[in-house]
């Protein structure tokens, strides 16, 4: 069979409903071989069904807030970009003008290749849509994590900063480190594992006793990085990632949490409530309240009751909540919004009681304000804990994009060298790569004719919807119809990307050697001073 004939390739992957010609695997395709979701940053997570990360792991679908983005990238027109964790503010941050901020970090230990570029391309977009841009060389994690020596990381560090640069990244306005030469990161880290644990790392990552600390440390280091960007101010934040890589940024949000001075919820009584059990005592209190008159209370143990009555089936929550509102007895339920101390120092909690406009009410822990809406608390929540020492964070964000398939099939690899294009290949090494690479064509010419083209299997159509048709989504839209409506071969739609790759990495390593001299002339250390092992 030539490359004139559609090539048979055996490119595994479910295929679903596309949302739209652009869609760059139809939903739910992903690297072949993968039936389970694991998510090891460390290891070589695949992913065979992506609606499964929002099942499982609580990701939410990019669709759904896609309208709300202004000039939203191609990788997310095109479902590249298909998941987050809590991005609405950092687009309602861009939507108003306000303060927000991107960073994502690369571990150097090989060349940076296409699949690289899907996260240059976000934090570069993010910086161009006015946010503080961050990418940083994860050097403390590639010596602890994958034992790499100083000598060959800085050999790396420098060909990732550079392509950052000349793919658009402005270093005037965004900032680049080392891990290993940021004081400010490093004792941040310090604080952080203050509210870590082994038990933690053991849950989460699968760590044991054969675990070395050196890796452990470099966990809290890269808690550091994502919520390094809101050291000056809080601010909402995001990381553009692989999905391998969400266990980290769960951990970041939790940490986030637990550096806060002051937790803020809603609230119906004096005491203390789980989300399950406020909801049920909200439910009660709705109820009740429409049926008494403007001078009338709802009370506790009327509340009790009526879940008794009323609320499902009993469960363990039901119960519970129900007892403490026999236990209240005649108190009153009231909405309002609790302040719960949750580290804050003796003067800031002082301080917030005498900040709290309107009626509220002092306890030993907590303090209930019934004038104030959640949004307002969490603000002078924030402000208070500023006043007086504390981190103020914002939970940071995340944007998740799909595995790139590698051009032999499976997933893009830096140890596999025919499976992806570095964006150090010679020119022709990246031509001749692409045409002899994997495609979802069928076994003839006239069977694609016939058939048509699967698109959706294909790391040859990958190309173009991830790199190669830019941001024409006319193009893009161009070939995938023509592959799956017959009219495109593989040769022709080889030999076209073939040359669009060529010019590419021609265009781009004439950048890398413009971005050369603006590289030396930046405040980053290049070279370790640690001692070469």
């Amino acid at each position: 069979m030539t490359d004139d004939d559609a090539d048979a390739r055996d490119q595994s992957g479910a295929s679903g409903d596309r949302a739209d010609a652009l869609r760059a695997d139809g939903g739910d395709a992903a690297a072949a071989g993968a039936d389970d979701v694991t998510l090891d940053p460390w290891g070589s997570s695949t992913v065979a069904d992506y609606r499964k990360l929002f099942e499982e792991f609580g990701i939410e679908s990019f669709d759904e807030l896609l309208e709300g983005v202004p000039n939203p990238h191609y990788l997310m027109r095109r479902g590249v970009i298909f998941g987050h964790r809590d991005y609405e503010p950092v687009a309602e941050a861009m939507r108003e003008g306000e303060p927000f901020a991107a960073l994502s970090g690369f571990m150097p230990t090989g060349d940076p290749h296409i699949g690289h570029k899907l996260v240059f391309d976000e934090i570069i977009w993010h910086q161009q849509q006015g946010g503080d841009a961050y990418g940083l060389i994860a050097d403390l994690e590639a010596h602890a994590a994958r034992g790499l020596t100083w000598a060959e990381i800085d050999e790396h560090s420098r060909d990732y900063l550079l392509s950052l640069i000349a793919l658009g990244f402005d270093p005037e306005e965004g900032e680049l480190y080392r891990q290993s030469e940021n004081r400010e990161l490093q004792d941040l880290a310090f604080e952080l594992g203050a509210e870590a644990n082994f038990s933690e790392f053991q849950a989460i990552y699968g760590f044991d006793g054969e675990t070395d600390v050196s890796h452990m440390q470099s966990v809290v280091t890269q808690m550091a990085d994502i919520l390094y960007p809101q050291l000056e101010e809080p601010k909402p934040t995001v990381i553009p990632v692989g999905p391998d890589q969400d266990p980290h940024v769960r951990l970041a949000r939790d940490l986030a949490t637990r550096m806060r001075f002051f937790k803020v919820s809603k609230a119906y009584a004096s005491f203390e409530c789980d989300d399950e059990e406020r909801e049920l005592v909200a439910a009660a209190y709705a109820a009740l309240a429409d049926d008494l008159d403007d001078d009338e209370m709802v009370r506790c143990e009327d509340a009790a009751d009526w879940l008794r009555e009323h609320a499902p089936e009993p469960t363990k929550a039901r119960e519970s909540v129900a007892a403490k509102l026999d236990e209240a007895g005649m108190e009153p339920v009231r909405p309002r919004t609790r302040f719960f101390d949750r580290q804050a120092t003796d003067e800031a909690f002082e301080a917030l009681i005498d900040a709290v406009a309107g009626e509220k009410r002092v306890y030993e822990g907590h303090v209930d304000a019934f004038d104030l809406d959640r949004a307002e608390a969490e603000e002078l929540a924030r402000q208070v804990e500023l006043d007086h020492g504390g981190y103020g964070f914002v939970a940071p964000s995340s944007i998740y994009h799909r595995f790139m398939t590698g051009l032999t099939g499976g997933k893009m690899s830096s140890s596999i060298p025919a499976s992806h294009i570095s964006l150090l290949d010679d020119p022709e090494e990246g031509y001749d790569k692409v045409k002899s690479a994997t495609t979802g064509g069928r076994q003839s010419a006239e069977e694609q004719r016939e058939k048509g083209g699967k698109a959706d299997e294909c790391p040859v159509y990958e190309l173009y919807a991830y790199l190669l048709a830019n941001d024409d989504d006319d193009f893009a839209t161009e070939v995938y119809e023509e592959c799956v409506g017959g009219e495109r071969l593989c040769g022709d739609c080889k030999e076209q990307a073939a040359t669009l790759m060529r010019e590419f990495l021609e265009d781009h390593q004439e950048k890398r050697e413009e971005a050369e001299e603006l590289l030396d002339e930046l405040d980053i250390q290049l070279e370790s001073s640690r001692k070469r092992t």
